[in-house]
């Protein structure tokens, strides 16, 4: 069997070592590592961070030529076992990568195995040396033994993350299968059980969703979830995700409520769970298989991400974490996000989709201007299809959802799939529709949609940053600077560039932008002090008549008609 061994050689120098004994090799053994890993769509080049690379047969050396970035090939002798043995430097404290130090270690496979060509349909096992005493291991992946464990290909191998160390650890169980929490970096005045109970009624829910009162389609599923000061994310896996967040987002005990960070976490929680089914076995066909040695494209991330980004807060909502106004206040961030990206006239979400790999993972300071987030798009595009079979065919989002996983039998999909069932649930109309909300640029029918259901779209007067288009970062000692300029707003149209300080408004000093609405008459020019290179300059600024970004609620109207607050209740409860 293709066999692995990862053991911690350096915890203070972030050092793995790893080892892979590879049975009857090849003559012109290939040996790769992926350049990115799936659900995270950028190339990382995770072989920058190997070295020491060796190899041999027996006692002899194995000469080891490199073709590219991530490919060797090893010049084999005969069939007794190749032995490979690397470094891998370890200190991406993401959720993408792998991690070491004194206090705990963390890797993706995708990080740390090299893969042999023509072996990676074979099984293959994987063994942990020696960890520093105390340390503990979670980890989804099949054991096999005390710190061993089997993977039935390369594939799975890879999609398996482990956590290292000293942990917190608590289990549930949802849908008759074990659920494991794993938190590392927490303070002690982290609520756990809160946590776990919160997550198993999400799991519980999603659960129902998918299968009724059926088992998910995973034995166990492990939640490697680190803590810090700063940074959140997360990555799904087929039996696990890995989830970054701040320790300000973790339940305390004491609090009766949870906060608005921890419903960030749990909205986190949701989505990652969420991606189980959608995108981990309900995938893009276009991406089938992933080719993980460069960019694999695919049209389709608005639903994969769009419309798991819709059900991540709503679920928020049907396991009773958070209330209806709770949730169209967070409905209403997409909608925001959205509206304030002049991007969404350039790209379709479609097209945003496409570029993923240089556009939303590459952001700069004209990613707004350039693209549309698929996440919050595909979203909005999400909620417009379920609003449209809710008022035009009395049918839902989550069976159009449904059918996809019972046609498709948990399997790939592509475009056309999620067309023909939403002509089938909602009429040739929604079918027309979904093609042009996907690829089309204009403005998406949002308040027309939420109408019928008794919830009123308002828009509202917005910083006089986003009244003039402009993102800014502000700072005691940092000043007001300029990260970005929107596409047809008043600060591109005065001459302002990202980089650009702000120093004073009509000649009163500034600490923030909006302080200036102290003084200036409501749509009145001004003259703005800035600062570019060292050099300092005026600039004449003209407010428009209408904010480029305005500020966005949602609020239930319950003067509504009967009908539309019956249409309300069923699609948000009470």
């Amino acid at each position: 069997m293709v066999a692995y061994r990862v053991e911690v050689e350096d915890a203070r120098a972030h050092l793995f070592r790893v080892t892979l004994t590879l049975p009857r090799p090849a003559a012109q053994q290939v040996l790769a590592l992926p350049a990115w890993i799936p659900g995270s769509y950028m190339v990382r080049d995770f072989a920058r961070h190997l070295s020491h690379l060796e190899a041999r047969q027996g006692r002899r050396p194995v000469p080891l030529e490199q073709r590219d970035k991530t490919t060797w090939v090893a010049h084999c002798s005969g069939t007794a076992a190749l032995v490979l043995s690397y470094r891998v430097y370890a200190f991406d404290s993401s959720v993408r990568g792998a991690f070491l130090d004194a206090e705990r270690g963390f890797f993706n496979g995708s990080s740390l195995f090299l893969r042999a060509a023509g072996r990676d349909a074979e099984p293959q096992r994987l063994a942990l040396g020696t960890l520093p005493r105390g340390w503990q291991v979670a980890t989804a992946m099949a054991g096999d033994g005390p710190r061993r464990f089997v993977a039935a290909d390369y594939a799975e191998l890879i999609d398996h993350p482990f956590t290292l160390g000293r942990c917190w650890r608590g289990t549930f169980t949802a849908g008759g299968v074990p659920h494991e929490m794993v938190v590392t970096g927490a303070w002690p005045s982290f609520d756990g059980d809160r946590l776990l109970a919160d997550t198993r009624r999400l799991c519980a829910a999603q659960i129902r969703f998918w299968h009724g009162r059926g088992k998910p389609p995973f034995d166990r599923y492990v939640f490697h979830l680190h803590v810090s000061d700063g940074g959140s994310g997360g990555l799904e896996h087929r039996a696990s995700t890995a989830l970054g967040a701040t320790r300000a987002e973790l339940p305390r005990r004491g609090e009766s409520t949870a906060s608005d960070a921890t419903v960030g976490l749990l909205g986190l929680v949701s989505h990652e769970y969420f991606h189980t089914w959608n995108v981990k076995r309900l995938r893009p066909r276009d991406m089938e298989p992933p080719d993980l040695a460069r960019e694999h494209h695919s049209t389709l991330l608005w639903f994969f991400e769009g419309f798991t980004s819709y059900y991540d807060d709503l679920f928020l909502l049907r396991a009773g974490l958070v209330d209806r106004g709770q949730y169209l206040r967070l409905l209403a961030r997409p909608i925001q996000t959205v509206l304030g990206t002049p991007g969404r006239h350039a790209q379709s979400v479609a097209e945003a989709s496409f570029d993923a790999w240089t556009r939303y993972y590459r952001q700069d300071e004209n990613t707004p201007n350039a693209t549309v987030s698929y996440y919050a798009k595909g979203a909005l595009v999400a909620l417009l299809c379920d609003l449209w079979l809710r008022t035009h065919a009395g049918q839902t989002l989550d069976t159009l959802m449904q059918r996809l996983w019972q046609r498709s039998r948990g399997g790939p999909i592509g475009e056309d799939d999620i067309l023909t069932t939403a002509a089938a649930l909602g009429g040739a109309g929604l079918r027309t529709a979904l093609q042009g909300w996907v690829h089309g640029r204009g403005e998406l029918p949002l308040a027309a949609a939420l109408a019928p259901l008794g919830v009123v779209l308002r828009e509202e007067a917005p910083s006089l940053a986003a009244t003039l288009g402009l993102k800014l970062a502000e700072g005691a000692l940092s000043g007001v600077q300029v990260r970005q300029v929107l596409r047809g707003g008043a600060a591109e149209a005065a001459g302002l560039s990202p980089g650009d300080e702000l120093l004073a408004v009509d000649g009163w000093r500034l600490r923030r932008l909006d302080d200036a609405r102290q003084w200036l008459r409501p749509g009145a020019a001004f003259d703005l002090l800035m600062a570019r290179d060292q050099r300092v300059a005026t600039l004449r600024v003209v407010p428009p008549a209408r904010p480029l970004a305005p500020a966005v609620t949602l609020a239930a109207d319950d003067t509504a008609a009967p009908a539309a607050l019956a249409l309300r209740r069923a699609w948000l409860g009470g």
